[in-house]
């Protein structure tokens, strides 16, 4: 029989090789979708969303570019000042931010 810690490093390992086929796959869905775009001209406002995703700093009044979104749909401008839940638990569980880049 497996102890704890053997079965929590599989699960760990099988996490990390799910994710990975995640974005092998999620790469070639969003290399279709772009290309069915471009061959019938859509754009994204066709699609209801707009051109650019834009958050307002409550601060500035400035629009800022969304950069990251998070696994609930939560975003982020990337901006100066505290960064938001979502983003210090994804940092804390040791994962890239860069990995939630839109």
């Amino acid at each position: 029989m497996s102890s704890y810690s053997e079965l929590m490093n599989q699960a760990q390992a099988l996490m990390a090789q799910a994710e990975q086929v995640r974005k092998q796959e999620l790469a070639a869905v969003i290399a279709d979708i772009k290309a069915k775009m471009k061959e019938y001209g859509i754009t994204v406002s066709d699609l209801g969303g707009a051109a650019a995703a834009v958050r307002k700093s409550p601060k500035s009044k400035v629009a800022r570019e969304v950069k990251y979104r998070g696994p609930n749909g939560e975003t982020w401008a990337g901006g100066l000042g505290r960064k938001p839940e979502w983003v210090r638990a994804i940092l804390a569980a040791g994962k890239n931010i860069e990995d939630f880049r839109i």
